[in-house]
């Protein structure tokens, strides 16, 4: 198998986790919303309005994507990027029984 072709089989998996702070009061509603975005996750929800969250997916693009959604929700202060690791999936191991 040639480089390309091995490359062309390679799948990528993506983590991040974040903190989002958000107003208080508005903490909850926010965490419903977040959740309802694909591969997020919420992990914590603080009175202070901290969140923690999870976001994964198949590769940067839509990680970065949940994370400028986040940002632009009513009652956001901020959300800050805290941990992102990617990894390869061959996809032929993935098929293997």
């Amino acid at each position: 198998m040639s480089k390309l072709e091995n490359n062309m089989n390679r799948e990528e998996f993506h983590v991040s986790s974040l903190v989002v702070l958000t107003q208080p009061p508005l903490r909850h509603r926010l965490a419903e919303q977040i959740a309802a975005l694909e591969g997020a996750e919420i992990h914590a929800v603080s009175d202070e309005g901290k969140l923690v969250v999870t976001l994964e997916g198949s590769s940067q693009r839509p990680i970065m994507a949940a994370i400028d959604a986040i940002g632009a929700m009513p009652g956001v202060l901020s959300a800050a990027l805290i941990y992102h690791q990617f990894d390869e999936l061959d996809k032929q191991c993935e098929d293997m029984p």
